[in-house]
């Protein structure tokens, strides 16, 4: 039996080593799989939140459009119309969602003003309050209906998107079948 020197069992067993490709894709996965873990969380999480900002522009939509149908609006109607914003958001979770929905009076001098004003997980704008609308809304001597959707998204996994996001949206619409929405125990129309 002849002995190898040392050396050459070593080199030897070197370049098989090299030549082994065995572990280069255990490797090769090692070293892609943040990558790819970031790119698929970070494309869920993005995919919610434009979900959630849809949400929340049809729920604006949805609430403006169900008062501005009205003549005088009940304090149930009212409860049903702030509820249609939770179900336009659902499944996500409705503490998060604020909606604010109000009657601008928009006098001779183009002042704006509030004339009534509900609101759901936030406090109702302040009757008589002087606000700023769009310049092409303000049509002396008329009534829009002003709603307003706020809601705070964070991101279930939260890998990519950390922190809350808030997203809004507002819409304004004129009152369809008279000149302006009464409610009920706030305005009298005649």
């Amino acid at each position: 039996m002849r002995v190898m020197p040392p050396f050459a069992s070593m080199r030897r067993w070197l370049c098989a080593f090299r030549r082994d490709q065995r572990g280069v894709s255990a490797v090769e996965f090692a070293m892609l799989l943040p990558l790819m873990l970031t790119l698929y969380l970070g494309g869920v999480e993005i995919s919610q939140a434009v979900t959630v900002d849809r949400r929340v522009s049809l729920a604006a939509r949805a609430v403006a459009d169900l008062v501005a149908q009205g003549a005088t609006i009940s304090n149930a109607e009212m409860t049903n119309i702030l509820n249609a914003a939770k179900a336009v958001t659902a499944p996500f979770p409705d503490s998060n969602l604020k909606v604010t929905v109000s009657s601008v009076k928009i006098d001779a001098n183009r002042k704006a003003t509030i004339e009534w004003s509900d609101a759901l997980n936030t406090a109702p704008r302040p009757k008589d309050q002087t606000v700023t609308i769009p310049a092409g809304l303000t049509v002396p001597n008329t009534w829009i209906i002003w709603a307003e959707v706020q809601y705070g998204y964070t991101p279930t996994i939260g890998y990519v998107i950390t922190g809350t996001i808030n997203l809004t949206d507002q819409i304004f619409m004129r009152p369809r079948n008279q000149d302006r929405v009464c409610r009920e125990g706030v305005t009298v129309c005649s």
